[in-house]
């Protein structure tokens, strides 16, 4: 069924992604975006709103001239070091940006939301895979924010009759096949982009932080989850909104890669050596995070493709080859 679908945030890396894939389904898409994080070359420019979503207004606006059906929400800041330096933007843009968006979607009265959230809501669970019975624990801001989003959208459902869907990414990795769009962020802050720009020529080596945690070669083990597997469980999720009741559900593929594992797919796909530099841990580390996403794949009956981090990293690569400054070049 063809809907109107408004993505705030859909200029971002994750956003943008899932836009492609809504107009390649044939739904009807509208852009809500400040940029400042997005880019506004990511995503079609007949449907662009550049704005804030605290300007509820205009947010308000956008919702009734364009007769949206649904909200698909990625404006957030989402880096866990920014967030305990800074944690007031956070704390701004992801719980009263988010709050605000809430209150002009229910005076539109649209009431229906797949909402970006994350495995940092767990903190540092002591088992492994994770499960969506884990305690949500958060030993940071960002992780808090989304958290409290997640316990809004729980309020909304049974005060209001919003219908919700809270997907708990783990590590998001790639780039779209095409090469189109892909991942940019000034400054990079994810580990295969910082890899690949390593073989570009743009930095001489890469820094692991730590190889003496208690895995099989010594460095963190994480879920890398392709955007288009992301993108793929957010459309499936538009079906499954219900009037009153909340989806929560993890993202991953279930399968741990280590740091290390990941420089030697990049070099593998690469061909280029790519130097190693040992650093010091970093604080707030967990040795280990990966995703039980089988609740994912019952609800949504979703699963991920990209199961080998070589296919990730070789789409990514194709998407730095052609775009070595991202969307500046």
């Amino acid at each position: 069924m063809q809907m109107n679908v408004l993505v705030v945030g859909g200029a971002g890396y994750i956003g943008s992604h899932a836009v492609a894939r809504l107009i390649s389904e044939g739904h009807r898409v509208v852009v809500f975006d400040n940029l400042s994080r997005g880019h506004c070359q990511s995503v079609p420019q007949d449907t662009f709103v550049e704005g804030e979503l605290t300007d509820s207004a205009l947010v308000e606006k956008t919702l009734r001239d364009n007769d949206i059906d649904v909200v698909m929400h990625f404006a957030a800041f989402a880096e866990v070091g920014e967030s305990v330096r800074k944690p007031a933007i956070y704390y701004q843009n992801n719980v009263v940006a988010t709050l605000s968006l809430l209150e002009a979607m229910r005076r539109a009265d649209v009431k229906k939301i797949v909402f970006s959230s994350t495995t940092a809501t767990y903190g540092q669970p002591e088992k492994m895979p994770i499960a969506e019975t884990t305690p949500q624990n958060p030993i940071n801001p960002y992780g808090f924010t989304k958290l409290v989003i997640e316990r809004a959208l729980a309020d909304y459902a049974h005060a209001y009759g919003f219908g919700y869907a809270a997907l708990r990414y783990f590590n998001a990795a790639g780039a779209h096949p095409g090469g189109e769009i892909g991942e940019h962020h000034a400054p990079e802050s994810h580990l295969i982009p910082i890899v690949l720009q390593v073989a570009l020529g743009q930095r001489e080596s890469i820094t692991i932080f730590g190889d003496d945690y208690p895995t099989p070669d010594g460095t963190c083990i994480r879920d890398y989850i392709h955007v288009e597997d992301l993108a793929d469980a957010h459309l499936r999720a538009l079906e499954k909104l219900q009037s009153g009741e909340g989806i929560c559900v993890n993202l991953g593929t279930g399968k741990g890669v280590s740091v290390r594992e990941i420089v030697d797919a990049c070099r593998e796909v690469t061909g280029h050596p790519i130097p190693v530099v040992m650093g010091e841990r970093r604080p707030g580390d967990p040795a280990e995070l990966v995703a039980d996403a089988s609740l994912a794949e019952k609800v949504l009956d979703w699963k991920a493709k990209y199961t080998d981090v070589r296919e990730v990293v070789a789409t990514a690569w194709r998407w730095h080859q052609s775009h070595p400054r991202g969307y500046e070049s």
